[in-house]
This record gives structure tokens, C-alpha cells and sequence, in this order.
């Protein structure tokens, strides 16, 4: 298919079995195309680099989009809680006093091994990366929930909300995007909330639907600010991710939601199934049933041939 390499972006993960690159459309109007899986693999330097050089990166230059810690390898950055883990600015993660008053940081010139925790050569440009709207979303929802008292009936609420979910789990703020989406819609949930914590969730409410969504609202800067405002207030710390928010509004594009990393993560569901078909077992012959599936998904095609049902 003749393709202009803008029109795709290319997204990179990792699970329990296998590590798998997958290309996604922008504006998600074409289903995904895997071109990578590799069974037993983790998420490395030198694997992410062999990635690249097989699908003849530099030649594509497509952009990025994933989770924090498969753009920092991509980056060259060390990770785990390091001092600077922004690839933008030199932000001090561990100054956690000068998080919600110190904005404008001194802008990273070059990603130099070596130098403010870069320990690698970058293997992709800084600019090529797209701000990964839903593990934002899903950090912002962590850092509410470890910010409320355990003791409170707002975490007793959401304990009973999923039996399924471990009490470690909510208390580490785990959640995924459906579960999120059933609370914004829970009114009960809000009764049970204090002043300060219904405050910050209905800002983190409207940051979610007017912002890192298909939607863009007209306001969106001031959103932003009342988040953070009613973060600060309930006790929350600044992660990775908050500090995109609060810093880098200028690095997101005008539509979070049509090179969003919801749609890599839809694929990770979708290939898991091939995964448990197959036991784990690697072949070609599941990437080509992962793509049948999604041609049959496709509820525009028309065939010359349908099945004809016979009455008895």
C-alpha cells in the first residue's frame, strides 16, 4: 500500500510474553499493521535498537508514541526514579518542594551519554515523540488515589467498587481507562468524596474529556491549571507525568486523541487473544490471523460471497 510515512506513527510495548511494534494510523481511520514480535523478550537498548534498524527506521522517521519508560530507552535515558527523567527540560524530580512553584526548567540542548542521567545515544529525535495521552490520564488517576486517606470512605468506596481489584492495588492507584470512565460517571462516588478531594476530580474530569481525549476545549490552559492547583492542594506529588502537564502543554498536538497510545494498548488486547490461541508459541501464522481478524472486523467491507443460512 503506497503510504506517506506522516500519516503513521509507530508504537512499542512490551507484555509478560513478548515484546511487539505495531504501526497505527493517524486519526486510527486504518487498522493497525504489527511488524515486530519477538517471544520472550524484554524491553532493552539493544533490542529496541534492532527493532529500528529492521523496520528501516531511518529511512520512515515515522513518529512515536508509548509509555514513559520504552521512550526513555528509545532516548537513551536511565531509567527508573532518576533526578531528570524529562527528555525536554532539566526538571528535578527529587526536589519535590519546588514541584507546583518552580515552572519554566532549562531546556535540554543534547541528549549527551554521559550527562544528566543520558547513558545512551538517543535512537530516535526528541521531536518525533508524541505525549502519551492515556498513561497521563491513567497517572493522573494514580496520583489521586494514593493521595486519599485509606481510612477514608473514598478509598472504602472504591475497594468495594471492584472486589476483583487487591487492596495493594488501589492503594497503589492502579486502575485502568474503563474503570475510570465507569467512576466519572458513578455519582455516588463524588457523595462520598471531602471538599478538596471532589475539587481535583472534577478538574481531573474535565482535564480528561477537554484535553487528552478527541476533544480539545477552547479553555483547555486553564483546565490544566485547575488541575494542578487542586492536585497541590490535596497533597499530591508531581510524577513524569504530571510535569508534561504542567510544563510542556506546548509539546502535545492539536488532537491527543487521533495519535493517542490508547489504540497501541487496543492492540495489545487484541494480539493477546492470538497469543492464547497459539500457547504462547511463536509463528507466522498468527500475525496473519491477527490481520484476518481485523479485516473481518471491518463493518464497511463488502463481499462478493455470503454465507447463506439454511432454514430446517
Amino acid at each position: 500500500m503506497r503510504h506517506s510515512p506522516e500519516q503513521w506513527r509507530i508504537f512499542i510495548d512490551a507484555s509478560k510474553r513478548s515484546l511487539k511494534a505495531v504501526l497505527l494510523h493517524n486519526g486510527n481511520k486504518l487498522p493497525s499493521i504489527p511488524v515486530t514480535y519477538a517471544p520472550s523478550t524484554k524491553e532493552r537498548y539493544t533490542t529496541m535498537n534492532n527493532i529500528l534498524v529492521e523496520v528501516d527506521y531511518k529511512k520512515c522517521q515515522w513518529k512515536f508514541c508509548g509509555d514513559f519508560k520504552v521512550i526513555a530507552i528509545l532516548l537513551g535515558l536511565q531509567a527508573g526514579n532518576t533526578k531528570y527523567s524529562c527528555f525536554l527540560c532539566e526538571w528535578d524530580s527529587h526536589a519535590r518542594g519546588t514541584h507546583y512553584s518552580r515552572k519554566p526548567c532549562a531546556h535540554k540542548q543534547t541528549l549527551t551519554p554521559g550527562m544528566k542521567n543520558v547513558i545512551h545515544k538517543p535512537l530516535i529525535k526528541p521531536s518525533k515523540v508524541l505525549p502519551p495521552a492515556l498513561h497521563i490520564k491513567l497517572g493522573l488517576m494514580k496520583n489521586f488515589v494514593k493521595a486519599l486517606d485509606m481510612k477514608g470512605p473514598a478509598f472504602t468506596y472504591l475497594c468495594g467498587k471492584f472486589p476483583r481489584l487487591t487492596f495493594e492495588k488501589v492503594k497503589a492507584g492502579v486502575f485502568i481507562g474503563p474503570q475510570t470512565r465507569q467512576l466519572f460517571k458513578d455519582q455516588q462516588f463524588e457523595a462520598v468524596l471531602s471538599d478538596k478531594e471532589k475539587i481535583a476530580w472534577q478538574a481531573f474530569e474535565k482535564v480528561s474529556n477537554g484535553f487528552l481525549g478527541n476533544f480539545k476545549a477552547a479553555n483547555f490552559r486553564e483546565l490544566v491549571q485547575e488541575l494542578m492547583d487542586s492536585y497541590e492542594q490535596l497533597g499530591c506529588n508531581m510524577s513524569l507525568k504530571m510535569h508534561f502537564l504542567f510544563s510542556h502543554l506546548v509539546f502535545f498536538p492539536l488532537n491527543c486523541g487521533d495519535v493517542s497510545d490508547k489504540h497501541g494498548e487496543r492492540f495489545h488486547q487484541d494480539i493477546s487473544v492470538m497469543e492464547h490461541r497459539y500457547k504462547g508459541k511463536w509463528s507466522a501464522a498468527m500475525l496473519s490471523d491477527y490481520c484476518w481478524m481485523m479485516k473481518r472486523d471491518a463493518p464497511e467491507t463488502k463481499y462478493h460471497l455470503q454465507a447463506k443460512r439454511t432454514r430446517r
